[in-house]
């Protein structure tokens, strides 16, 4: 039935009423008013929910664009008069403001000296394919018995780095270092609830039903249905889904934060579904990633997915970590940070010293952008050398986002070594159990969910996927 014609029935069929003040639904507006009141807030000053580390999403914005080459100047003379209110408790006078600072970072004008510009723009997965020289794929049986302990070893593994990261991301490492000193074990009663772990369920849900023909718009559809909140460059996305504007606009469209972590914290199950692959973990991740990345956003994904997938077929590290930098374009600016990072490892005996200077070079960027977090999963890998106790506490004392980065590093531990790589000091408190707040899936077993990723791949192989 066309539209216009239900509207039509719905009008001539309504029956006057008249209705009691109790009825009427004014008070609904009311509550409207302090839901965005908080949204807008929350631009200004909130904390992360797993640490208490501080964020003003609103100035990082501006500090974002500012490293994307842009010039911030006009919306950065909001920041003095955007605090007073906020402070002041100034609703009407923070909403103006706070849309002025959108637009004038929307407008803003490149600055032409800025060294963003001298590196190339990755715009398409045509483009970067093009870029690089993907090596065959590597034969994995994911019928045998052994496939599903490594999936399942895997996803351990990231949700217990991710519960060891939680308590401490946003953060630096003289901050960690001063309080904790070092990190053994869990510093508090972990728990598996984590927003990272999200997007790669509905990734999953996505594919558990269209395989390798899966479209970035099958996985956005998840995220719409499954996902009731996100945050940063993943809240831009979703809103953007939601006025039906879908990938690869969706990731670009007002969306200051698309070279942060976002997308960089969720390739692990690309890698996951495409085992042995990397130039098809790659391809998967390029497509996730563009529903709220762009550009360097986007490749931080098909990093770690390329070394996730790198783990089912090679055992040393540092052979996965060099072959997947290998694989990113010479002439994107990632390629450099990870590169650098690299050259450090090679330089120096000790980890610290080798972060050190990352963390100088990339001081300038927020804690939560892809940069200084791919640095940090560089060292860690590199330093830790497959063992995942020495791996988890330098990524742990190398700060900023550091569940995104323990859980995604982490996944390739697990599927290297197995359950029995990670001892049972990490194993016991998380036990079987899964909580998150995605839509369906509230309660969940880690087990369940390995062999839902197994089953998942084999009918994916099954229907003629890229297994073969």
């Amino acid at each position: 039935m066309k539209a216009r014609l239900m509207e039509m029935e719905l009008i001539k069929n309504a029956v006057p009423k008249l209705l009691s003040e109790d009825d009427q639904t004014w008070s609904s507006i009311k509550q409207a008013e302090n839901i965005e009141d908080q949204r807008v807030k929350m631009w200004w000053y909130s904390e992360v929910p797993g640490s208490g580390a501080p964020e003003r999403l609103i100035i990082a914005a501006m500090q974002d664009m500012e490293n994307r080459g842009l010039d911030v100047s006009q919306a950065e003379k909001w920041i003095e008069p955007g605090l007073k209110a906020w402070e002041t408790d100034d609703m009407a006078s923070l909403h103006r403001i706070t849309a002025r600072i959108f637009h004038e970072l929307f407008k803003a004008p490149k600055n032409q000296k800025d060294t963003y510009w001298t590196y190339e723009e990755f715009y398409s997965w045509e483009q970067y394919e093009s870029s690089v020289k993907f090596p065959d794929s590597i034969y994995i049986d994911v019928n045998q018995a052994g496939f599903l302990e490594k999936i399942h070893a895997g996803w351990l593994a990231q949700i217990i780095a991710g519960a060891i990261g939680t308590a401490l991301e946003g953060y630096t490492t003289d901050q960690l270092m001063s309080l904790f000193g070092e990190v053994k074990d869990y510093l508090r009663k972990p728990n598996t609830f984590n927003d990272d772990i999200t997007y790669e369920l509905a990734f999953l849900r996505a594919f558990s039903e269209k395989g390798y023909k899966i479209t970035a718009s099958d996985i956005a559809e998840e995220w719409v249905a499954l996902i009731p909140f996100g945050w940063s460059a993943e809240d831009i996305a979703l809103r953007n889904l939601k006025l039906g504007i879908y990938p690869p606009e969706s990731g670009v469209n007002n969306n200051p934060f698309y070279e942060w972590i976002g997308a960089q914290m969720r390739g692990a199950i690309c890698g996951m579904v495409a085992p042995g692959n990397p130039k098809e973990a790659a391809r998967l991740a390029w497509m996730d990633g563009s529903i709220s990345h762009y550009n360097n956003g986007i490749i931080g994904e098909i990093f770690n997915a390329i070394m996730v997938s790198m783990a089912f077929s090679k055992k040393e590290v540092r052979e996965i970590l060099i072959q997947s930098i290998n694989l990113i374009p010479e002439k994107s600016e990632y390629f450099q940070v990870v590169t650098f990072a690299l050259q450090q490892c090679r330089r120096y005996d000790e980890w610290l010293k080798a972060w050190r200077l990352c963390e100088e070079k990339y001081e300038r960027y927020n804690w939560i952008h892809a940069y200084p977090n791919a640095a940090a999963e560089v060292i860690a890998l590199w330093y830790g050398n497959g063992d995942f106790n020495k791996t988890m506490e330098i990524i742990s004392l190398s700060g900023r986002d550091v569940d995104c980065n323990a859980a995604q590093i982490a996944t390739i531990l697990g599927i290297i070594h197995g359950l029995d790589g990670i001892e049972e000091k990490w194993k016991a408190p998380i036990g079987d159990e899964l909580e998150t707040y995605v839509r369906t899936m509230n309660n969940m077993t880690i087990s369940g969910l390995a062999k839902w990723t197994v089953q998942s791949i084999r009918q994916a192989c099954n229907q003629g996927g890229v297994c073969r």
